[in-house]
């Protein structure tokens, strides 16, 4: 599953962990995306969402 929000766009990121003796490896900051079904022109639509796109959706009342 690629872990790509289709209203924000956002996507995995690289960066560092970085341990207590300042040692750095790579590591993946993934997006909290969830599949969710939402209405659009009157049709139920299954889209993958990250959770401040969905946030944002209910404050502006596009799901209800």
């Amino acid at each position: 599953m690629s872990r790509v929000c289709k209203i924000t766009g956002k996507r995995p990121k690289a960066g560092n962990t970085i341990s207590h003796s300042q040692r750095h490896t790579k590591r993946v900051f993934n997006p909290n995306v969830k599949k969710k079904r939402i209405m659009l022109n009157g049709k139920l639509v299954r889209i993958k969402l990250s959770m401040r796109a969905l946030r944002t959706l209910e404050k502006k009342g596009m799901l209800k």
